[in-house]
């Protein structure tokens, strides 16, 4: 456990609190500049609380404060870290469009006349990177125009903000217009927590959580327990923001952080910038974090006054004492870091938390054979694409342009947002990243997402790119195996870029100028927020109409990209026998090997053509190949969702075995979706992804884990198995596998699982909103 010290910084920003909350009248002030009907909740939050503080008498960390302040039933609500499960009524909703056309086609099943609670929609997933941004963006537009539309016409309909093409990534949209401290959001994005720069709770969650937010019911989250990290000191030279939560996920490793929030506090948090901040909780993601947050302070204070938001920022100073963990708050795990001696990282290949330092980075190189060669460097993305970012980045590569140098390798830019890229516009380090030799990719996600055009390898050839994203899966970026992807600061990137070899280190290494001379790069700079404001750039913002019953909704019936959902089935309250093993999939299984994205996001409304990506990632344990799996009833091989599809038009059910962290990664709801559509009945592992469980809970799916996980390496791919106690299913209550093997005797092991009572209702109904839409009859 550890104990919290209040930095003098917010300490100050709390004397302004001092009046009592009775004599605080809250207008209502609104929560951004874009909507007449979200507004700030500060005075009931902190009323809510009181009510939870009277009853557990402890201090609370900043992230509890939160959480108690956005209760459902503050009286009567269970509390217990890791155990209960809260009831929330979040701030709240954004959605990106890739997900977004599935949880509004979920929405618009449950026949409500608009949403309940504050959503917005922002179009940044289906703009695929290829030869510049105005070119790739027009493309998109053209290519996506029926989703577009359908996006719009439902944002118009159902009283939701819609962000068109071009606006920029969902996460620092939402960080320039709509974060504000103290809130509580939900995303369907993984980086939802991206928010957490700005003192919010902001908690990457499927479709189907989403829906029930935006239909006014209260959102279902396990009371996390509370990871506290400590910083002390204060970053310099080439040490970021990013090698924070780089060293972090270094110590956590993927799964660390699952079930757990990450609360940032100490004296160091002062040296950060609002956006540093957010980069720090964005990629707290790839920890399996439910959420990252820092306390509120003055840098937050100045990006709120900078991003026209002065009016939340003094609300936020009333109530900075709630905005801050209490002396004394209790964390369940405590990490310091001290940022006078933290050294840059780079992190990877293949995954997030496989932390180098720089300084060990020529030797890892080399001990481990990864390519020195780095063909692509690229910078921005939704975890690092602030105007800090862009000016330090551009520092650098200014100083290498001074020396007559250029980019080595090919060196792409994309910027976060409209405002950002307008704005480095008009400072003008846009005009020295294409001196550099930059290329400037739309205001999307592109090459983070895999939505990349990608043509200077070919498929199959062992390379090495870095970038300053923040996930690095095997084929995630360009969907090619073969590609060493490594995440760091864009401060590195661009260096590897000057450098073009994998070995150099900044710090310690010599580069030659156009003379031959040696010189070192001078270390980088840059401002947290322009000096002369931001420039807005386009407008791309379309507000719902005030009349919204001559709206109607462009979805049509031949449409291959768009699909009018049909309820699932109600389980037929029986126990499941003879179940084959559709497929037992080999080491690290995550949301991109479920349900692949890249060039399947453009079926994201669609469910049946998008169920033809199911597990086609996953390695096969029975013959280590992908995309290969046997049919029990013909004995021929096939991918997985041709058997898949097979079995269930045979009444057949099915499982999947899986091992540890199963579903990692994205909040892909599809990766749920699609083996229920597919007629499966359960997905057993060794461990589930936070999201992805309960994304599996929420579509009908039983979602189990070995009570005892060697049973994972007993199990045959060919194996036959029942799974008894369904019937009996209850919180807490072990059901039984009985495997029966193609040759030796049947045995037996018993599986956990982690539904409540409601959960099992979702079961039973066939789905969370099967269950949603009876309650609305």
């Amino acid at each position: 456990m550890g104990a919290l010290k209040s930095s003098a910084n917010i300490s100050r920003l709390a004397k302004i609190s001092s009046r009592s909350l009775a004599t605080i009248v809250e207008d209502k002030v609104s929560q951004n500049n874009w909507e007449n009907h979200a507004f700030l909740n500060y005075k009931k939050n902190v009323e809510t609380l009181n009510v939870v503080r009277e009853r557990l008498k402890r201090p609370f960390t900043f992230a509890e404060k939160i959480l108690y302040g956005h209760l459902d039933d503050p009286y009567g609500q269970d509390i217990e870290r890791g155990i209960s499960y809260l009831k929330l009524r979040p701030d709240r909703v954004a959605c990106q469009d890739a997900t977004a056309q599935m949880a509004i086609l979920q929405f618009m099943s449950a026949g409500m006349p608009q949403v309940a609670t504050p959503t917005t929609v922002h179009c940044d997933h289906l703009i695929e990177a290829q030869i510049g941004g105005e070119k790739d963006l027009a493309r998109a537009i053209d290519i996506n125009n029926e989703v577009y539309n359908f996006l719009a016409t439902a944002c118009a309909k159902y009283n939701i903000g819609f962000w068109r093409p071009g606006s920029g990534i969902i996460h620092q949209i939402v960080l320039e217009n709509y974060a504000f401290p103290g809130a509580l959001m939900i995303g369907t994005d993984s980086h939802t927590p991206n928010a957490g720069g700005l003192g919010m709770l902001a908690i990457g969650v499927g479709g189907a959580d989403a829906v029930d937010v935006m239909a006014g019911l209260p959102w279902e989250l396990k009371a996390p327990k509370i990871i506290g990290v400590k910083l002390t000191g204060k970053l310099s030279g080439w040490t970021a923001p990013k090698d924070i939560i780089l060293k972090v996920a270094g110590i956590l490793t993927v799964k660390g952080g699952t079930g757990a929030i990450v609360e940032y506090f100490g004296e160091g948090v002062d040296s950060l910038s609002c956006t540093g901040m957010a980069t720090i909780c964005n990629m707290g993601a790839e920890i399996g974090a439910t959420t990252s947050t820092f306390p509120y302070n003055m840098r937050m204070a100045d990006y709120l006054k900078a991003t026209k938001r002065g009016f939340v920022a003094e609300q936020a100073n009333l109530f900075a004492d709630h905005l801050k963990a209490d002396e004394g708050a209790e964390y369940d795990q405590l990490i310091e870091i001290d940022l006078n001696t933290l050294e840059p990282h780079v992190n990877g290949p293949f995954t997030p938390d496989l932390a180098t330092p720089i300084s060990k980075m020529k030797e890892a190189a080399v001990e481990n054979g990864w390519p020195t060669d780095v063909k692509v460097a690229l910078i921005g993305s939704c975890t690092n694409s602030s105007y800090e970012d862009m000016s330090r980045a551009a520092s650098i590569a200014q100083d290498a342009l001074n020396h007559g140098l250029k980019a080595q390798s090919l060196f792409t830019v994309t910027p976060g947002s409209e405002q950002i890229r307008a704005t480095i516009a008009r400072d003008g380090q846009l005009k020295v990243f294409e001196e550099f030799g930059g290329l400037l990719l739309a205001n999307a996600c592109g090459p983070c997402i895999g939505q990349w055009d990608r043509r200077d390898v070919k498929k199959g050839e062992k390379n090495t790119i870095v970038s300053s994203y923040n996930r690095n899966f095997t084929g995630r970026n360009d969907s090619n195996p073969a590609t060493h992807a490594f995440v760091t600061s864009p401060d590195l990137v661009t260096a590897f870029a000057i450098a073009g070899d994998l070995r150099f280190n900044p710090i310690t290494d010599t580069l030659k100028d156009q003379d031959g001379n040696e010189f070192m790069l001078a270390e980088p700079t840059g401002a947290g927020l322009p000096a002369l404001g931001y420039d807005p750039g386009s407008d791309t913002y379309q507000a719902p109409p005030e009349d919204r019953s001559v709206v109607s909704v462009a979805v049509a019936p031949t449409s291959d990209r768009l699909q009018v959902l049909k309820p699932f089935k109600p389980w037929d309250g029986s126990d499941a026998y003879n179940l084959p093993i559709l497929i037992k999939s080999k080491g690290k299984t995550t949301t991109d090997h479920i349900s692949q994205a890249g060039p399947w996001l453009k079926y994201r409304g669609h469910l049946e053509n998008i169920s033809n990506n199911y597990m086609i990632g996953a390695i096969n344990a029975e013959n280590d190949k992908a995309n290969t799996v046997k049919n029990v009833f013909t004995g021929d091989y096939a991918g997985v969702p041709d058997t898949a599809r097979y079995y269930r038009d045979h009444d057949q059910k099915w499982v999947v075995v899986g091992g540890d962290n199963f579903g990692e990664g994205s909040s892909r709801e599809h990766a749920a979706l699609e083996p229920r559509f597919l007629g499966g009945f359960a997905i057993i592992a060794k461990s589930f992804a936070r999201i992805h469980e309960t994304n599996l809970k929420k579509q009908g799916m039983l979602p189990l884990t070995f009570a005892d996980p060697s049973a994972y390496d007993k199990i045959n791919p060919d194996d036959n198995v029942d799974i008894i106690g369904v019937t009996s299913l209850a919180p807490g209550k072990n059901l039984k596998l009985v495997v029966h093997p193609k040759s030796g005797e049947v045995w037996e092991t018993e599986l956990a699982h982690t539904y409540n009572d409601e959960q099992i209702e979702w079961f039973k109904a066939g789905s969370a909103l099967n269950k949603m839409a009876t309650k609305h009859k």
